[in-house]
């Protein structure tokens, strides 16, 4: 298996892409007539100008019509024995299904992030989510069989009871999302568990943007002593993506042995040069029973300047990770702000326990308003009020309210955090 620092041969992606054509191009009805229409493809810029986008709204109608696993399906449904389900924070859940040979291309993929994040067969990992059709625990938990660790899967255990056996195992590693990451941390402060004894050298978060914000990763490094946070991301319909930069934190690279990457402007769908921003389209090159062709995922990312990394990788590398979803950022008074900007300065300027964006469209102008809970070891929740009102003023040039309120009025989550909300007044 190629290592994480390998460079991407595009050669090498065309000829897995002209292999997978031709697999899926008799037998999946969801593409079969795309692929006659874009006829045959000699390179991988003819790709680009003749094959059309996919858009999740096109599947979600494809399962719809086509009940209940639409008809993006390679193979007959025997040889199909894993079933996922996407969250469904933004639209409808989809059901994706998949082959032996789909998985074991994820379970690559996420021994690509394990071996950036520097995880080996000693490593204990402890597995902070519930089962279920989460596709994210399943893959990172048997790719870490496959590497020889020892597993720790802890579905079904409070918080509390997690945090206990952390301690009493020897956790080294832990998986979960960064919001839990940082509960887990209140949780302890809560039940005065010293996390000064934990044993963890890295914690490895998904599931929503975090681990690429400076703000967010310092407070979870702060609060777990002497673990590192290791970011990456993946999506159901995709798979795992991307592993962390080793050498540059909050910078993530998409393993292009496995995709085929492009960032387009959101509107005009042209490509986006290096150092711009713009949405992430993937191409999964070895999910061959459930294919995804031109992607659009949704996922704002900006496209790194430069060939290689100072890691020295020439995968594609995205800076701050994830920097929003194309249908998360919000116009307010003609500034674009994206969830993951404003979670920076609140997390950057410390005292926030937990906290509710509330975005009011009510009038003509947006405007939004941010609670907080203070954490434990703020004294004063109106001066920290008033200071995250400066900073975010400082930084976005908005007048953003913030109000302090009392601990526990706020929901606490596991997985994918909902802190922003619509609201009518």
């Amino acid at each position: 298996m190629a290592g994480p620092l390998s460079k991407p041969d595009k050669s090498g992606q065309f000829a897995q892409l002209q292999a997978l054509l031709a697999t899926i191009s008799q037998t999946n009805l969801f593409y079969a007539g795309k692929l006659r229409r874009a006829g045959y493809l000699h390179r991988l810029d003819e790709f680009f100008e003749r094959m059309p986008f996919t858009s999740k709204q096109e599947l979600i109608e494809d399962q719809r019509a086509n009940p209940p696993f639409g008809s993006n399906l390679t193979y007959p449904i025997e040889r199909y024995t894993r079933l996922w389900q996407t969250s469904s924070t933004s639209g409808q859940p989809l059901y994706w299904l998949d082959t032996p040979e789909s998985l074991r291309w994820m379970l690559d993929n996420w021994a690509r992030v394990y071996q950036a994040a520097g995880v080996v067969a000693e490593d204990r990992i402890f597995f902070a989510f519930s089962f279920g059709l989460f596709i994210g625990f399943w893959t990172a938990f048997e790719s870490a069989e496959r590497l020889g660790c020892m597993r720790i899967p802890a579905g079904g255990m409070s918080s509390v009871g997690r945090l206990r056996a952390i301690l009493d195992v020897g956790a080294t590693v832990l998986c979960c999302t960064p919001t839990y990451a940082l509960r887990l941390a209140e949780v302890a402060a809560a039940e005065r568990i010293d996390l000064s004894r934990n044993k963890l050298r890295r914690i490895i978060v998904a599931g929503e943007p975090g681990g690429s914000i400076p703000g967010v990763r310092s407070s979870i490094e702060a609060a777990w002593p002497g673990a590192r946070v290791v970011d990456h991301h993946g999506m159901t319909e995709t798979g795992p993506v991307s592993y962390g930069c080793p050498a540059r934190p909050g910078v993530l690279h998409v393993i292009e042995s496995a995709y085929i990457a492009e960032v387009i402007e959101p509107g005009s769908g042209r490509p986006v040069a290096d150092g711009g921003t713009g949405e992430l389209v993937l191409t999964t090159l070895g999910r061959e029973g459930s294919p995804l062709l031109r992607y659009r995922t949704g996922d704002v990312v900006q496209r790194a300047a430069g060939a290689v990394c100072k890691c020295g990788s020439r995968d594609l590398a995205l800076p701050g990770g994830i920097l929003g979803r194309t249908d998360d950022m919000v116009v307010v008074r003609g500034v674009n702000i994206y969830p993951g900007a404003v979670e920076d300065i609140l997390r950057a300027a410390g005292g926030v326990a937990e906290y509710r964006v509330e975005i009011d469209t009510s009038r003509s102008l947006t405007e939004l308003r941010i609670h907080v809970e203070p954490s434990p070891d703020c004294a004063d929740g109106s001066a920290l009020a008033a200071r995250l009102q400066a900073a975010l003023h400082s930084a976005l040039g908005l007048r953003i309210p913030v109000s302090s309120i009392p601990p526990g009025q706020l929901p606490r989550f596991e997985m994918k955090a909902r802190r922003w909300v619509r609201v009518a007044t």
